[in-house]
């Protein structure tokens, strides 16, 4: 679900998903934090929701919360192949913690 669901917010993001998911995407860049450190970051907006036992799994939330919990390396991949290589690695070093992986 977490690896789906990051998938089409890469998309969204880079402009590549459909029209309508990526109309719900929006970059928390608001006017009063370009001065600041996190608006350089691509994190995305979280909408509050009224019921948050069906609202906090609808796609406009629960699409920018797990991209708000993913790590910059995930985030800033350059090409889809590579976001979901380093989206399977994060998702398996946070699955098993004690097993180291040897990036060759």
């Amino acid at each position: 679900m977490r690896f789906k669901t990051a998938v089409l917010m890469y998309k969204a993001t880079r402009g590549t998903a459909t029209l309508y998911l990526s109309q719900l995407v929006r970059v928390a860049d608001l006017p009063g934090r370009r001065s600041l450190r996190s608006a350089r970051t691509n994190r995305l907006l979280v909408p509050s929701v009224k019921l948050t036992t069906v609202g906090g799994r609808a796609f406009p939330v629960a699409g920018p919360t797990i991209w708000n919990s993913l790590p910059d390396n995930v985030i800033s991949a350059p090409s889809p192949s590579t976001f979901r290589q380093r989206m399977k690695t994060f998702l398996f070093q946070a699955s098993f913690p004690d097993i180291i992986i040897d990036p060759r």
